[in-house]
């Protein structure tokens, strides 16, 4: 069995590259590096860029692929490098059934610690195969109706005041904006915003607040700026701080960099009103509908993000979406160069294409 293309087989410098791609009877694991080009440069409270690295990955079994994708933003402590080597370790061949997923997943979590996004490239590849064994896209088999998913936001980053009016003017077919925060402009850059729209803003503020008596100022007000939601407005390791904060806050606080995995969903509910999944983060959908349940099990709300990514990880994630209160699902957008079809953003809400696995082809 001859194992299909990677869906892109041109290197991001314009030379043509061999996937890699292992032999055997059992599942076929194939990736390659692509590199993200972002449309505007990406300002956070902590530092900029203009490119996310990307590992694209597929599993082929018995003339059927799945595709999935490792996004690393620098925050993640993962590289190009590091995601290569994990998966050149792996040894897929050994399961010639792929449903047994469960054990496979297991087995590429207890291979090494962390590694986060490289886990996940191959949980939603796994999935997608899956998906399309059985002919149903993800969310019909976790029982999930899509109609239900929300509204995502459009990301405007920290910005000039000029690129920050043209960034609302690119974000008017969204209901929802979400705006980062964390430097000493937070006032002057939401006015901005204000004096062009007054749709809901969802605030991110990437652990850019230090002082839990400022961030409780802020926090007040944008309460009267049409805000819904604090996210990780303080340093992930202020739990007191945070905690100190949620009891006073008008508004929710949803933990970012502070949840990665299932163990931190109960630690987050000592501090948080809400958490943020992401696929590069949990490993993957598996454990980020997990995340999900067990989050409406302690009475959180529950939303779903992504990196800067193609319309691979960010349709796997969708799939989810219709389990949550928020989304801000828009990596694929943020970039110039997206080499997948998937979900689509229709009068500002999630629509998830009616296709088997995570509902995504190769362009």
């Amino acid at each position: 069995m001859v194992a299909a293309s990677l869906p892109i087989s041109i290197s991001a410098a314009g030379e043509a590259t061999k996937p890699r791609i292992a032999s055997g009877k059992g599942l076929k694991l194939s990736f390659k590096p692509y590199e993200l080009k972002l449309r505007h440069a990406f300002n956070l409270a902590k530092y900029q860029r203009t490119t996310t690295p990307d590992v694209l990955v597929q599993i082929e079994y018995d003339g059927i692929v799945g595709y999935g994708e490792a996004s690393m933003p620098p925050y993640l402590g993962e590289s190009v490098e590091s995601v290569t080597k994990f998966l050149a370790n792996l040894d897929l061949e050994q399961f010639n059934d792929p449903f047994r997923l469960e054990e496979i997943l297991e087995y590429v979590d207890s291979t090494a610690e962390n590694n986060r996004a490289a886990k996940a490239s191959v949980d939603i590849a796994l999935h997608d195969l899956l998906g399309k064994i059985m002919g149903q896209p993800w969310y019909k088999i976790w029982g999930l109706r899509p109609e239900k998913a929300p509204d995502t936001s459009f990301t405007i980053g920290i910005d000039t005041a000029e690129v920050v009016r043209k960034k609302v003017d690119e974000a008017a077919p969204y209901n929802i904006i979400k705006v980062k925060m964390g430097l000493d402009n937070d006032k002057e850059l939401i006015e901005i915003i204000r004096s062009k729209t007054d749709r809901p803003i969802c605030v991110d503020v990437n652990q850019g607040w230090s002082d839990k008596h400022h961030a409780l100022e802020m926090i007040k007000w944008l309460a009267d700026k049409n805000v819904i939601f604090v996210e990780q407005p303080m340093p992930k390791e202020m739990i007191a701080e945070t905690a100190w904060l949620r009891e006073r806050s008008p508004l929710p606080l949803v933990a970012d960099e502070f949840l990665q995995r299932l163990p931190d969903v109960k630690r987050a509910a000592e501090a948080y009103d809400a958490i943020n999944i992401k696929l590069m983060k949990s490993t993957g959908m598996h454990e980020a509908y997990q995340m999900a349940v067990l989050a409406r099990a302690l009475g959180m709300k529950v939303m779903v993000g992504c990196m800067t990514e193609t319309s691979c990880a960010v349709t796997a994630a969708a799939h989810l979406s219709p389990l949550c209160d928020w989304a801000d699902l828009d990596g694929n957008l943020l970039i110039a160069n997206d080499c997948f079809d998937g979900i689509k953003i229709v009068n500002g809400k999630i629509t998830i294409p009616d296709r088997p696995g995570i509902s995504v082809v190769p362009l």
